[in-house]
């Protein structure tokens, strides 16, 4: 009985979050995406661009031209964005820093899509065990946000290039956001994504060898997968699907595909842990058990915590108490 309450509060929670999202036009749109790329028309081409992008090591590398200004203003770090968008707001990045009083260690958290504040209870409990917590503003959220947005349909969208541009610029800006902390005398760093920012997070860990250790909360490998299934994303699912495949859009979608960095995710170095959510409707379980499965094969041993909850209700006691008593075991680990 308890679990049938808490499926439909996970419904009542996800039709609040579909209002005001409404489908938009499906866009190639690779010269966002892939650096240098002259203008397509066709998914083949955009699909070969996205290839290639998958075999290049430096697609998610910062560029060797950075605008190396940090600014820090009550108790928020900002800097310039490297990837610069017509969205004005959203070439600032915007960091809330938490302070432990400690160097020992600093976790950057990558909040969720769609997210209207930041953990700030999250930030305190940390910030009181000596570990310095950073929540970074992901594209199109919070001070970033698109004027005149009701959601961040920029970040997440039927815009092939711009999906992929976002979800980069969030990974640069992260990579970015960390240097700073290691330059400033941060010993360890980890990093913490809650669903689409635990793409982002485990994107960061998996390129950035700063990275010591990676908690995703919530997460599966095929970004494509995940919108074409997914409770959240029906609104861009009815955009893609008069016009692309779902074998197309894995391709398109390639470089934004955990799976694709297992092996790196696999880093002896690297202290994974994931948290996933039995009755999920959003990121489904079966995604979510094709990644683990992928980490496993690459050699990865991640710390795996299933609860019996939706996507949403994560966020409710008791589940979210044992997510963050598994986060505070793995922040521990080798302290």
């Amino acid at each position: 009985m308890f679990h049938s309450w808490l499926d439909r509060w996970d419904e009542r929670r996800a039709l609040r979050g579909e209002e005001g999202k409404k489908p938009a036009d499906f866009i190639l749109d690779a010269e966002r995406a892939f650096p240098g790329a002259k203008r397509i028309t066709t998914i083949e081409e955009f699909c070969a661009l996205a290839d290639q992008a998958v075999a290049d090591p430096a697609f998610f590398d910062e560029p060797s031209v950075s605008d190396q200004a940090f600014e820090r203003l009550d108790g928020c770090l900002k800097f310039s964005s490297d990837i610069s968008t017509e969205i004005e707001q959203n070439n600032v990045v915007s960091a809330k820093i938490t302070e432990s009083g400690s160097f020992d260690q600093a976790m950057v958290i990558f909040h969720h899509w769609n997210a209207s504040a930041r953990n700030r209870q999250i930030a305190n409990f940390f910030s009181q065990r000596g570990i310095t917590v950073v929540e970074i503003a992901m594209p199109y959220h919070f001070e970033r946000s698109r004027p005149g947005s009701v959601h961040a349909d920029y970040m997440l969208s039927p815009n092939l290039g711009r999906t992929i541009q976002s979800v980069r610029q969030a990974v640069l800006d992260g990579r970015k956001l960390i240097r700073c902390l290691k330059s400033e005398g941060y010993r360890e760093i980890s990093v913490l994504g809650m669903s689409l920012g635990s793409w982002v997070a485990a994107i960061v860990a998996a390129h950035d060898l700063a990275v010591s250790k990676a908690s995703l909360f919530l997460a599966a490998g095929s970004l494509a997968d995940m919108v074409w299934t997914g409770r959240a994303t029906r609104s861009i699912r009815d955009s893609l699907k008069p016009e692309i495949e779902l074998t197309d859009l894995r391709r398109a979608w390639g470089p934004l595909n955990l799976e694709n960095y297992a092996q790196s995710l696999a880093r002896p170095d690297l202290d994974l842990q994931v948290v996933l959510a039995k009755r999920d409707k959003v990121v489904l379980p079966e995604l979510s058990e094709r990644f683990m499965q992928r980490l496993k094969d690459a050699g990865a041993r991640p710390n795996i915590l299933e609860l019996n909850c939706g996507h949403y209700s994560l966020a409710m006691p008791p589940y979210i108490l044992l997510a963050g008593l598994s986060l505070k075991r793995l922040l521990k680990r080798g302290r």
